[in-house]
């Protein structure tokens, strides 16, 4: 099974402290830990999910997302180490491209959450040809909406969500010159 994580399309991405890489089947004790951390869960889709769903989730990355290529999906390695999740994928919600991130709370307040949205900005940009890129975050989530705004997303509208919750919705647009990026 290992070496299904090397058919993946989905390419490796690097920044000064970082590696994203494919996930590997050895990662799926990191996924969940960090998928468990209702810390970092909280602030991701429905919020906290069963370890068994969890797992469920990390399976399908490799029965369906890499092996249909059907959006890119990172494991966050920073010294070798898993501490983050990454996607960019297209969404009903937004029309378009979304990324979505995750890094777990030792690595909070470092700036990697910036390096890290900055550098699957750039890939959508650059490797998929992408003029506009979105994120969605609740509206409590004041560290990840800082991050966004310091990268240049803009407020696209607000989602009323089912629990009473308010989800934001942001974007970028393509810059028009190297300067802008």
């Amino acid at each position: 099974m290992a070496s299904i994580a090397s058919d993946a399309v989905t390419p490796t991405l690097r920044t000064n402290r970082l590696l994203l890489e494919p996930y590997v089947p050895g990662d799926e004790e990191g996924f969940v830990a960090l998928f468990q951390d209702t810390r970092v869960s909280q602030w991701m889709g429905d919020g906290p999910a069963t370890e068994e769903s969890d797992r469920a989730l990390f399976g399908r990355i490799f029965s369906k997302v890499y092996p249909r290529d059907l959006f890119d999906v990172w494991a966050v390695r920073m010294d070798g180490r898993l501490i983050g999740h990454a996607e960019i994928k297209p969404t009903d919600t937004v029309g378009g491209h979304e990324i979505v991130y995750a890094l777990a709370p030792a690595a909070w307040g470092s700036g990697l959450g910036t390096e890290l949205a900055s550098v699957i900005v750039a890939h959508g940009f650059d490797t998929l040809k992408l003029t506009e890129v979105f994120a969605t975050v609740a509206i409590q989530n004041m560290a990840s909406l800082a991050v966004l705004d310091k990268i240049g997303f803009a407020h696209v509208r607000d989602i009323d969500e089912d629990d009473g919750g308010t989800t934001r919705v942001l974007s970028r647009s393509l810059p028009t010159s190297e300067s802008d990026r």
